[in-house]
């Protein structure tokens, strides 16, 4: 912190970067991606924000939810709408509308929709590059509430394999699910 006789120098504006404004329900130029079942839409991506941070709008249908992972980056949501049960670190709690969590830099973690509705959480990575990994494996779809088409198990199997050989280029690691459950790797 800047003591008062040398006050620290802010720099100036940069007139190149734009003012971002994400409008999820009405702009279908925002990608909005299905991934494990979810709808991610990105709203600011690291491109807006010069690598600092991506935002997030995530949809979360009943029982979805990415399963466990790590990430050499911190990753805070904000439940919305409705709640989600959060494992970290072996541990769950449950998150409901209005709260927000923080999730440490490399501790494992996931979260679930144990609801009988959908779960809407507003997510920010930083920094910047969940989107970019986000893009490349997730199927494209019309709105922010859509749901991705099911997946095959030869389609399954092919998302799997191209989440895991992306993931450590996005500095993620996907890790089995306890207890030997069932479930596809995560990709959040």
């Amino acid at each position: 912190m800047p003591d008062d006789a040398n006050p620290a120098s802010i720099p100036p504006d940069d007139p190149s970067r734009a003012l971002t404004v994400a409008r999820p329900d009405r702009d279908q130029n925002l990608p909005h991606l299905g991934l494990v079942g979810d709808t991610y839409t990105i709203l600011v991506t690291g491109q807006d924000t010069n690598g600092m941070y991506t935002l997030i709008d995530m949809h979360v249908p009943p029982g979805g939810g990415p399963p466990p992972h790590r990430h050499d980056f911190e990753e805070m949501f904000t439940v919305l709408d409705g709640e989600v049960e959060v494992t970290f670190r072996g541990e769950t709690l449950t998150a409901r509308a209005g709260e927000t969590v923080n999730v440490p830099a490399n501790a494992p973690h996931g979260f679930r929709n144990l609801a009988d509705h959908p779960s809407r959480l507003l997510c920010m990575c930083a920094p910047a590059g969940q989107d970019q990994f986000f893009t490349l494996v997730g199927q494209p779809v019309a709105s922010r509430t859509e749901a991705p088409p099911p997946l095959d198990d030869a389609a399954q199997q092919a998302f799997i394999a191209k989440s895991q050989s992306l993931a450590p280029q996005f500095r993620t690691e996907l890790l089995p699910p306890p207890d030997g459950a069932s479930g596809s790797p995560d990709t959040a």
